[in-house]
């Protein structure tokens, strides 16, 4: 790793590298912020059963208030999360409220909701003063808790807070929406430490679950979920030392992988042919992963109900096979549901021996049978292994997701354009990367209303457009017949003020255009986990266009390293 960069507080990058096989000699936190008590809601706030005022216990109040804060959100108009919740309500009721209260419909939570919706509202009309106040107090809290020091270094740590209790929420339509997720206390919690540090105190009258001293992992704390039954972490901050090399890395993987991809790729084709089915599944498989960015499916969460699945695990009843359709050859259908139960559907023409493969594949096989039968993940990643050390499905994603940014921007940028235009074009090549990897979002719930706002602003910067091209039209006609110096400037005061009004339409109608595109794609994914930061750095450089415009400020942190080390002339 570069050892001459500086990140973004001045310090240094260490010449010792923190790769997989290496260890920290000290590590010194004062482990997690945990989520504050449940306060009861005041005594003019009221739950109603069948329209009468029933008062609950403060266990179910509390997951009662979760369902109300959400009660606007569409989530709770979903069956299945209305189902998950009111069975893991009833088990925080009393023995007499659950007797009482056995039909969600007739649960009445407006009056609690609306209480809510007023602390919002009361929390945007603060006064500087309180604001500053709260400010001050987290703050205060970031330095007592966001920090760690690691081999004489201090670092920024980045979840230091442990998530309050909820209900959760899964994306896409996962099985376990709507169940609660409980309150994490210190006696669910791992403390990750060196045993000569200053261990951290749990709060008062309670224990850790355990302290243990593990130098080759970089987590400092862990618990388990109980939604899905997985292991969470409290890390280190993006932006430090560690995080930046291991980012570093994976990119170089991916940067190694461009000079062996072709012989990769003509090696696949030729195993299309093998005599032995297990080397034509797994080509197909690796075709797959290469040209659809396809993940290799082994993504279920331990205890995950989901029938979620990835390349390797996918299904008959997952593909459809088209000898023609619509004007197209050898075309495959894929649906099915992909990681966090995201749909992934997609139709693509394919190679005619690929098409050929598949017909063999699904010889004398039920719905339910696997489409690649020998095949599974362990075996692809072997295989990979043996194609280049360190390659993965991953690094395949991250390398073909880097490389269709890099190509987009070369197609869309145009040197004519002005910086709301050549960003428009980055979310554009950013967003062709995001379909290959199948980001998708919901809408977000504000959307129609926010375009409504912006087209009104574009309504009234045309309307101030019109008034200033009819002013500048008359002072054009007063000069032609008054002929002096004074009513040339005003002439060409009434052209800059058209110019000032034309690029503020534009931007204004460029932001319509980026919002409407990219409603249900979410690039935030891969600009975080896929996309080389240097490419775009280095983007930014060549065409003038500041960073800020590309990374917000936690993004620059993460990306200091590439920020520093990018010249307009880096190739990915």
């Amino acid at each position: 790793f570069p050892t001459h960069l500086h990140r973004a507080s001045g310090s240094v990058w260490e010449e010792e590298r923190y790769t997989d096989g290496s260890k920290w000699r000290f590590l010194e936190h004062k482990g997690p912020v945990f989520a504050p008590a449940y306060e009861p809601l005041p005594e003019h706030v009221h739950f109603y059963y069948e329209g009468k005022m029933s008062n609950l216990s403060p266990p179910a109040e509390e997951v009662a208030t979760f369902f109300s804060k959400m009660l606007d959100h569409e989530y709770t108009t979903k069956d299945i999360f209305r189902k998950n919740f009111f069975k893991d309500w009833r088990k925080e009721m009393t023995s007499e409220e659950k007797s009482k209260i056995t039909d969600l419909k007739k649960c009445d939570f407006s009056e609690m909701s609306q209480y809510f919706k007023a602390q919002s509202e009361a929390r945007k009309q603060m006064t500087k003063e309180e604001k500053l106040k709260i400010k001050e107090e987290n703050e205060r809290i970031l330095e007592e808790y966001g920090f760690c020091v690691m081999d004489n270094h201090k670092e920024r740590i980045g979840n230091f807070r442990i998530e309050p209790p909820g209900l959760f929420r899964g994306r896409g339509d996962h099985p376990k929406m709507g169940m609660l997720k409980r309150r994490i206390r210190p006696e669910d919690v791992i403390i990750n430490c060196s045993k000569d540090s200053k261990h951290p105190k749990p709060p008062p009258g309670t224990r850790w679950k355990e302290v243990r001293h593990d130098n080759k992992v970089t987590w400092l704390a862990s618990w388990t979920e109980n939604i899905q039954g997985s292991i969470k972490y409290i890390m280190l901050n993006p932006s430090s030392r560690i995080k930046g090399e291991k980012d570093w890395q994976k990119y170089e993987t991916a940067r190694r992988l461009k000079k062996c991809v072709d012989h990769i790729r003509a090696q696949y084709r030729d195993d299309w042919k093998s005599k032995e089915m297990r080397i034509r599944q797994r080509a197909v498989a690796l075709y797959f992963i290469d040209k659809l960015a396809l993940r290799a499916g082994n993504e279920k969460e331990e205890g995950e109900t989901a029938d979620t699945v990835g390349c390797c695990s996918l299904r008959v009843e997952h593909i459809k096979l088209y000898p023609e359709l619509d004007g197209q050859d050898f075309v495959v259908e894929f649906d099915f549901l992909g990681k966090d139960s995201i749909r992934y559907y997609n139709k693509i023409p394919v190679e005619k021996r690929v098409f050929k493969n598949l017909q063999l594949f699904l010889e004398n096989k039920q719905a339910e049978d696997d489409l690649f039968d020998r095949l599974n993940t362990s075996i692809l990643n072997k295989h990979l292994q043996e194609l280049m050390d360190g390659l993965t499905a991953k690094v395949f994603r991250t390398y073909n997701a880097s490389i269709t940014l890099q190509q987009q921007l070369k197609v869309l940028t145009s040197p004519d354009e002005n910086v709301p235009a050549k960003v428009l074009s980055y979310n554009r090549a950013n967003r062709a990367v995001a379909i290959l990897c199948n980001h998708q979002r919901a809408p977000p719930k504000t959307f129609e209303k926010s375009m409504q706002s912006l087209q009104s602003k574009i309504d009234a910067k045309k309307q101030q457009l019109f008034a200033a091209k009819k002013e500048l039209k008359v002072a054009k006609s007063e000069s032609k017949s008054l002929h002096d110096e004074k009513s040339r400037k005003v002439v060409e005061t009434k052209r800059k003020a058209v110019q000032r009004i034309e690029e503020q339409l534009m931007k204004l109608e460029v932001q319509a255009t980026d919002r409407e595109e990219n409603k249900q794609i979410a690039l935030g994914t891969s600009k975080l986990n896929y996309l080389d930061p240097r490419i775009s750095v280095a983007w930014c450089k060549k065409w003038s266009i500041p960073v800020e415009k590309i990374y917000n400020k936690t993004q620059r942190e993460k990306f200091a390293w590439a920020i520093d080390m990018a010249d307009e002339d880096f190739e990915f």
